[in-house]
């Protein structure tokens, strides 16, 4: 028997011997407390939950209730201007989406490095398991403690301050698009609605754009003669047209927007 197992049994002996003479043991009088107290909280949160709901009057949810108002204004999932933006405790994943593109690298930033650092918090107590609790006698443990907590917080910092581009910064690229793809007069409604739409947060267009998810660029979208009733019905439900596709339904821009949209993919045929 090595000299560890002689110290483990010993410090087990002690401790049942300190839990006999002083208190109870973890298992079960502390579980069974933390378990109670976790019941508790979540019923709060529930019983909360329920009075902000019903408190409100249901025939004007803008008006306040006891805790407060429901929501100011319903969701327009047409609008053009909004920028969608994570909790702040996600912002550092936010920013590692900027780090690592789609579709080489993207599942290393957002599941790789985040999975592999949990499992190494989960394995240290069992890797460590000696009894010395004095911070300079443990430089490793701290040191990287230190670096995932600095790593955390300037990521989650750049997330937070990171800008996304605005209508107004992504309408400039739209007379190089005109120019570029010879588009037609009748295409600048729906190339100015492109831009600002939030199309290219997925699909790119001339440089321009995310490329996210596997969307492919639009640039010569015009070139494979689909046809404006294809384009808005595609526009409409994407999944129906095409089976399993990601892309959301725009069917709440109205048929005058999405009509846009159309003749402005169909007249996308590629750089000239």
């Amino acid at each position: 028997m090595n000299r560890r197992q002689e110290a483990r049994r010993a410090d087990y002996a002690r401790y049942k011997r300190d839990v006999k003479q002083r208190g109870k043991p973890f298992f079960p009088y502390a579980m069974f407390h933390d378990t109670v107290m976790s019941l508790l909280v979540v019923c709060v949160i529930v019983a909360l939950a329920v009075i902000w709901k019903y408190s409100t009057p249901h025939e004007d949810p803008s008006s306040s209730g006891w805790l407060g108002k429901l929501y100011d204004e319903k969701a327009d999932p047409g609008t053009t201007n909004f920028v969608p933006r994570p909790d702040w405790y996600f912002y550092f994943l936010f920013y590692l989406l900027r780090i690592f593109k789609w579709p080489n690298s993207v599942i290393l930033g957002t599941v790789g490095i985040p999975t592999i650092l949990l499992i190494l918090a989960l394995v240290i107590p069992f890797i460590d398991v000696r009894r010395e609790r004095r911070l300079i006698r443990r430089p490793i443990a701290i040191v990287g403690a230190v670096l995932v907590a600095l790593s955390m917080g300037v990521l989650t910092y750049k997330g937070a301050t990171a800008k996304e581009p605005l209508g107004a910064e992504l309408l400039a690229d739209v007379p190089n698009w005109v120019k570029t793809e010879k588009l037609p007069a009748a295409a600048l409604p729906g190339a100015k609605l492109f831009a600002t739409s939030g199309c290219l947060n997925c699909h790119t267009y001339n440089g321009a754009g995310g490329s996210q998810l596997g969307a492919p660029d639009l640039s010569a979208e015009g070139s494979k003669n689909k046809g404006i009733s294809f384009q808005i019905a595609h526009l409409k439900c994407p999944s129906c047209v095409n089976k399993g596709s990601p892309m959301p339904s725009f069917a709440d821009f109205g048929d005058a927007n999405l009509r846009k949209l159309a003749i402005f993919l169909e007249a996308s045929k590629g750089p000239k």
